[in-house]
């Protein structure tokens, strides 16, 4: 039999269930100002990327913008503009990083909507590869990474330096 370690997956169902998680993950990790820590990988003028601590697969990033706000029409347009270029600039990564066949880009807005953090709006963007969907996620409901999440952020942190 083959056994399959996830400890980030306790971490977060510890958090969950003892009521430990801050009301809001992103003005949490801002606040903190340890970007290595808070796996803030880049800090824009009105957003900022930050990986994806519980991931679909790995590298997927989130583009947040500074201003807790849960609806599009409340951000200003300087703010989705540089959200769109960081967009643009996390498909380039992707591309040269991860080489993947696609990627997935979106948001969930509202809790009906499927959105985990429902006050602070978030742009989720992640490379996808045929097959990534396997047996593992569909039937056992788990999946597989083939990288940690310090080694995504090194690698994303550094290619969007370059």
């Amino acid at each position: 039999m083959d056994y399959l370690w996830t400890p980030w997956r306790y971490q977060y169902m510890e958090q969950v269930t003892q009521g430990k998680q801050p009301d809001c993950i992103f003005c949490d990790a801002l606040a903190r100002s340890q970007d290595e820590l808070t796996l803030i990988v880049e800090r824009g003028k009105h957003s900022f990327i930050i990986l994806n601590r519980f991931p679909y697969t790995s590298g997927h990033v989130m583009i947040v913008p500074y201003a807790h706000v849960a609806e599009l029409g409340l951000c200003s347009p300087e703010t989705l503009q540089e959200m769109m270029a960081s967009a643009q600039r996390i498909e380039k990564v992707y591309q040269a990083e991860y080489k993947p066949d696609g990627m997935n880009l979106g948001m969930n807005l509202g809790r009906a909507a499927g959105a985990g953090v429902t006050g602070h709006l978030h742009l989720h963007a992640l490379p996808r590869w045929f097959g990534d969907s396997n047996f593992m996620t569909v039937t056992g409901e788990t999946r597989v990474h083939p990288e940690d999440l310090a080694m995504s952020y090194k690698r994303l942190q550094k290619a969007l330096r370059s």
